[in-house]
């Protein structure tokens, strides 16, 4: 043994620069362990951390996934659960982990290398060196409590998707996909059944056998000291070696030495039903085997073509069968990387009774396609579009290259020389440009058209909803009968013995030996901003961008803000008012958005089909959108994107004219977004989580929230009465969707914001000079709209509601409280309240201890929305959302009467995590950008808002910590104080409503039917109509909430 600790350590397999991105990969291999580790340098405040293991495993226990869970619960050095994140914590970190079918990750998200470097070597003998004890997987995994109700992080996980439609079609895709003993067959995050009976030997086993360093890839992203990054992994050699099976003990790498799968002999049609009250709509899923994962030119092809059949409303697939056929809402598609490339196409919102005539027309489209002549220009506009997609996408990310680094280490050769190939150029699209017609047809043919496949028909079932119901309340009946009152007693013992195991005392000398990291090694990416016309009564700017600007000499008054980045893109956004919209008007911006890019223009006289309109936006533009303003903390705001190469700045702006004021109101567009927006609504109602935030936003915001006023239980009825209409009398729509153009493209609604280098661009505000052309430019801006003002009575003085909303469509529960917050960020009480917050949901802190450590739910958190004045609670995935919310609350209770004490150390770690956060907001040039932007224009805060923050926080005193918790966050807690909102699956009913009851809540069983409201455009005589409430808590019809996070 001490000769294979002698040996050298880490060699370098590969080191180079992509021609395309401003980083470097450098790939290591251990020479004692076989460990690879590859970097990826590049500058930013935040150093990503993906550690992979390749894991394969025959059965459905969910072993893999168990494992991503347990190794969290404490190490060989470290035998305490919690002490991983509570240290990373400190060191301005956060922790996080995935299971996929294939591999395991995990993940440390870092501000800085300094915190990075000091938490490695405890994460990765977290990894290696798990506890893995009998108590850890008792309450971590699965365990039946003294209620008889089973119970275990893993198992709520778990509880919350295995019957939903997707994975229920997922499944039977990868039974008929692949033969027993091949990996990819099975559910690797376990399946209830089996996860009922796992044992922890059985996990034990998995880690031993899967869990080695020659089977672990370090993913490092970030600016990172090479030398330092290679002592501590020498040094953690050292420490394991002793630990694991000797380096050169034979194994055998999973997937690439397994036995490959064989190819399909011939294809499978099969209906596979899911719980749903609603049968009027199901989903298509078509998966076939592509090229192997290694062949990069044959990979390259395969995603162009995609982008061609199904990349946009002009691509083949999606355009006849969503657009003019109108048969489905969207054709998706999607990859999945394995050794031979997994290709699936996915039909959403299909009628049930035409599933497999839908099916039929499908393949008939694909085989049309490869008969007669490709469009080749849109082709290979596809091809240059996707190389600039990819450089976009490596300077916008935050993590750029780790997933093909992922995979790499998982399929290919380990010496890397695969990696360097794929990465190093784009050289790949040069040779994709000279292919003929017939190759690319061909391939058409060999991986889809004519090749064997897997269909799965997703079909609504109300009566398996109502016998899966059935099952689970005799299974669980069943449960507590064989177990006894004297069972239940015993399993109650050993749930609390295994807690107390669990959650022993972290001695603080542990954490002591710690000290919080310096911040000096967190490169915050700097912006400069310079302004223009109405923007420069924000404050006159001296620096060189803004002499820049103002050399343009032009008096345009538009408000323009630049933010300078060192960029090859530029990044320009239209921020608009929505106040002038009538509020009757407002759900129709559902329709108005969702056509502003694929509408017809009229250019010179003539019409420009849709079609066209798309193909010219995608060969001139990286990204364009429209949407709310949630990225830049205002929802009640849209924004409308184009992102370009920095030369095409002009042509940017002549397509925001072009789109806003040429586009026609087609009736058949209209018609078919109208359509197709109603096609989604069942599926987007199976969510339990989605239909939480909806009614929610019912709830809480006025009728004149554009959120409330987009949401799923608004266009419910609206846009079926937006379809009576289009039959009946269109003209009545297309006068109300020109209004809402007049409306919002006023010029004193619009602020423009531009993120690019500025240096290169000729004439940065005169170019907007046509753009304003036909504008009264003497008018006033607008102050921008508050969303506090959009919140409803309801939300302004919660304390009076409480709604249970059952769902058949879901296994768990769902719960979220509202109450009184700060609404503004000077408030005196931001600073404590920010830290009470971090120190409450800090990972492995007192509410992770006390919800998701005991099982009670997958996750719980709290938010503070300053804008709108409000704080929440939500509980995420629960088997009992109220066990979960009483046990949060319990916790703040401690807190607010002092039988709890707060913790030093712990306090430390909630401002680390603070500044960790503000580094998360501002990882990339773009989104320091749009950061910069939001605080300045949007909030009204100054440029260095965020160090006064970290100031006022590291002020803050335990007293104002507990008298916030008193004053605003016990009360989100507090029936007298919150409104309530919880969804659930239909057997979990009488006990939420009991329970809520008990502690002081009066809930209502509503329908998620009886929160819609039709904003006056309802069709008469139509069910949804008659159960649509809107006085609910003596309100008009249209009135209730959203729930936005806040990026500050």
């Amino acid at each position: 043994m001490p000769s294979i600790i002698n040996k050298p350590t880490f060699k370098t397999l590969q080191k180079f620069s992509p021609d395309y991105a401003p980083c470097t990969i450098t790939k290591y291999e251990s020479e004692k362990t076989g460990m690879n580790v590859v970097v990826v340098d590049r500058e930013g405040p935040k150093v990503n951390g993906f550690f992979t293991l390749a894991t394969e495993i025959h059965d459905d226990s969910g072993a893999p996934h168990t494992l991503e869970h347990l190794c969290f619960m404490g190490s060989k050095s470290y035998r305490y659960k919690g002490v991983l994140d509570k240290l990373a914590t400190r060191a301005y970190s956060n922790t996080n982990a995935w299971t996929a079918t294939d591999h395991t990750a995990y993940t440390l998200d870092t501000a800085g290398w300094d915190g990075f470097a000091q938490i490695l070597p405890i994460y990765l003998e977290h990894v290696i060196v798990p506890t893995l004890t009998d108590a850890g997987c008792y309450t971590e995994v699965h365990h039946v409590d003294g209620a008889g109700q089973d119970a275990g992080v893993v198992y709520s996980e778990m509880q919350g998707v295995q019957n939903t439609q997707g994975e229920l079609m997922d499944l039977r895709s990868k039974r008929l996909l692949y033969p027993e003993n091949v990996g990819f067959r099975y559910e690797t995050g376990g399946m209830l059944e089996q996860l009922r009976v796992l044992t922890a030997d059985r996990i034990r086993k998995f880690h031993r056998d899967m869990y080695q360093p020659k089977n672990l890839c370090l993913v490092i992203v970030g600016q990172v000291d090479h030398a330092d990054l290679l002592r501590i992994l020498d040094k953690f050699e050292d420490s394991i070696i002793d630990d694991i099976p000797p380096p050169d003990t034979p194994f055998k790498r999973p997937w690439v030495e397994s036995q490959p799968a064989p190819p399909l002999e011939r294809s499978f049609l099969e209906t596979v039903e899911f719980p749903e009250e609603d049968e009027s709509s199901g989903e298509i899923a078509v998966t076939f085997f592509g090229p192997s994962c290694n062949d990069l030119i044959q990979a390259s092809a395969l995603n162009t073509l995609l982008v061609y059949l199904a990349g946009s409303s002009a691509s083949v697939l999606e355009n006849t069968l969503v657009e003019r056929e109108q048969v489905a809402s969207a054709v998706y598609y999607s990859i999945e990387i394995r050794p031979q490339i997994l290709i699936q196409f996915n039909l959403s919102s299909v009628a049930t009774d035409r599933l497999e005539q839908v099916e039929q027309r499908f393949f008939e489209v694909l085989r049309e396609t490869a008969s007669k002549p490709l469009d080749m220009t849109y082709l290979k506009d596809c091809i240059t579009r996707e190389r600039r997609m990819i450089k976009n996408s490596v300077e916008s990310s935050a993590t750029p290259f780790s997933e093909p680094i992922i995979y790499d280490f998982l399929f290919a050769d380990r010496d890397g020389s695969m990696l360097k190939a794929d990465l190093s150029s784009l050289k790949e699209f040069d040779e994709l440009a000279t292919w003929p017609e017939e190759k690319w047809q061909r391939l058409i043919k060999g991986w889809m058209s004519d090749a064997h496949h897997v269909t799965i028909l997703g079909k609504p079932s109300a009566m398996l909803s109502k016998k899966l119901k059935s099952e689970e309340r005799a299974r669980v009946e069943e449960q507590k009968k064989k177990l006894g009152p004297e069972g239940l007693k015993t399993l109650e013992k050993k749930l609390a013995d295994a807690k107390a195991e669990n959650d022993r005392e972290i001695p603080k000398g542990v954490l002591e030996q710690f000290p919080v990291p310096s911040t000096s090694t967190i490169h915050f990416i700097g912006t400069t901003t310079a302004r223009s016309g109405a923007a420069k009564k924000l404050g006159r700017l001296d620096n060189e961008m803004q002499k820049l600007v103002d050399n343009d000499n032009s008096q345009l008054p538009l408000f323009i803000h630049f933010e300078h980045v060192q960029s090859n893109f530029a990044h320009i956004s239209l921020i608009i008012s929505t106040e002038s919209i009538p509020i009757p008007l407002r759900p129709l911006l559902s329709i108005y958005l969702e056509n502003m890019f694929t509408s017809p223009i009229e250019r010179n006289g003539q019409k420009i089909e849709f079609e066209q309109v798309i193909k010219e936006l995608e060969k001139d533009t990286v990204d364009y959108s429209i949407s709310a303003g949630n990225g830049i903390g205002n929802p009640e705001l849209l924004v409308m994107r184009i992102s370009v190469e920095v030369e095409k700045y002009e042509l940017a702006i002549r397509w925001f004219k072009e789109l806003i004021w040429d586009g026609s109101f087609d009736l058949e567009r209209i018609a078919s977004t109208t359509v197709r927006l109603l096609a989604d609504i069942p599926d987007a109602k199976r969510s339990g989580g989605n239909m939480l935030s909806a009614v929610e936003e019912m709830i809480h915001s006025s009728p004149a929230s554009i959120v409330r006023a987009r949401s799923t239980l608004v266009n419910a009825l609206y846009l079926k009465g937006v379809r009576h209409h289009l039959a009946e009398d269109p003209e009545f729509i297309i006068v109300k969707l020109k209004a809402i153009r007049d409306a919002l493209f006023q010029f004193s609604n619009i602020r423009v914001a531009v993120v690019a280098n500025v240096e290169k661009l000729a004439k940065p505000v005169s170019s907007w000079e046509h753009f304003t052309e036909g504008l009264d430019t003497d008018k006033p801006l607008h102050p921008l709209e508050k969303r506090l003002s959009r919140v409803s009575d309801a939300g302004r003085n919660p304390g009076k509601l409480a709604y249970i909303v059952p769902m058949p469509t879901i296994d768990s529960s769902f719960a979220l409280s509202i109450a009184k917050g700060p609404s503004s960020f000077r408030d005196p009480r931001v600073p404590a309240l920010t830290v009470a917050l971090a120190y409450l949901d800090a990972v492995e802190g007192p509410m992770w201890v006390a919800v998701r450590g005991t099982g009670l739910a997958y996750g719980s958190s709290f938010s503070r929305y300053t804008d709108s004045g409000q704080i929440s609670y939500s509980v995420y995935r629960s088997p009992n959302a109220f066990k979960a919310f009483q046990a949060g609350r319990s916790v703040v209770e401690g807190f607010v009467n002092g039988t709890t004490e707060f913790d030093a150390l712990a306090l430390e770690g909630a401002i680390s995590s603070i500044v960790l956060s503000i580094a998360n907001s501002e990882a990339t040039m773009a989104a320091a950008a749009q950061m910069n932007f939001a605080r300045q224009v949007i909030r009204e805060l100054p440029d260095d808002w965020n160090e006064q923050m970290l100031k006022k926080v590291r002020e803050v005193k335990v007293e104002e910590i507990r008298a916030v918790m008193k004053d605003i966050v016990l009360p989100v807690l507090t029936a007298a104080t919150a409104n309530l909102v919880v969804t659930c699956a239909p057997v979990m009913e009488e006990d939420l409503v009991n329970g809520f009851r008990d502690m002081g809540f009066a809930p209502e069983v509503r329908s998620l039917a009886s929160f819609q409201d039709s904003y006056g455009m309802g069709v008469p005589g139509d069910e949804d109509l008659e159960d649509e409430q809107g006085e609910t808590d003596g309100r008009s019809e249209s009135e209730e909430g959203e729930d936005e996070d806040e990026s500050e």
